[in-house]
């Protein structure tokens, strides 16, 4: 665990030997689904880096605040600062799927500066239009118990009740999150791939992301915003683009 710049412990995975690379898990989800349960850590100790893969605020093992004083604005792109600090990470690279895309472009805004930074399952208007997202979100949170097959909410809720998801500590950290504006995203001048699933529209359009971004690759991997998660390909994606 590493207390984080509030004291709020933070539950952190470490894998291999190498350059770090710090790997920041999705909404709902924590790093063994995202990242170990599928193989992309592994590839990534078998191509030559250390994977650090921290459970964000509210999910996984990391502490659940239930004081709305724990969610500041930006409370996860400041926990990233945290990890980056308390483990002295200097050349270091950077990922993150979906939230931990938004989180990770948050944190390089706010002055982290990984070598080179992968925005998987996260198009333009998935950082511009955050507020949407979250409300989407809490409505599910909010109906939880009456959601069923066929509501527009029916995955999401699907997915927290797999991953035993504290909602009220989500629901707090979800009002957290800062919105992004397209003229931060000049902060973006490391190379970036900007990684998502072919059929994956879920936070906008990942090549117009790539296309506003000063240095940016997009690729494209089979997959819906769920699926492509489980696919070796971003695992494949991610060594190749780390080892330049």
């Amino acid at each position: 665990m590493l207390p984080s710049f509030d004291g709020v412990e933070l539950a952190i995975h470490r894998q291999g030997a190498g350059r770090p690379v710090l790997l920041l898990h999705g909404l709902f989800s924590n790093a063994e689904m995202n990242w170990i349960r599928f193989g992309h850590a592994q590839k990534l100790v078998d191509a030559g880096f250390e994977v650090i893969m921290p459970d964000l605020r509210a999910h996984g093992h990391s502490a659940h605040p239930h004081d709305s004083a724990a969610y500041p604005p930006d409370v996860l792109a400041r926990d990233v600062q945290a990890i980056v600090s308390g483990l002295g990470l200097t050349d270091f690279d950077m990922a993150g799927f979906s939230l931990g895309s938004r989180t990770a472009a948050r944190a390089v805004i706010s002055g982290v500066m990984p070598r080179r930074l992968g925005l998987c399952g996260m198009g333009l208007e998935g950082l511009a239009g955050w507020n949407r997202r979250a409300a989407f979100f809490i409505d599910a949170i909010d109906r939880f118990d009456e959601v069923k097959r066929g509501d527009p909410a029916f995955m999401a809720v699907s997915f927290m009740k797999t991953m035993k998801v504290d909602r009220d500590a989500a629901r707090l950290l979800l009002q957290s999150v800062a919105d992004t504006t397209p003229d931060e995203l000049s902060a973006l001048s490391m190379p970036v791939l900007v990684l998502c699933g072919d059929k994956d529209e879920d936070n906008g359009s990942a090549p117009a992301l790539a296309e506003i971004l000063p240095d940016a690759l997009y690729v494209a991997i089979p997959g819906t915003h769920m699926s492509s998660v489980t696919e070796g390909a971003m695992g494949d994606a991610l060594v190749e683009f780390f080892k330049n």
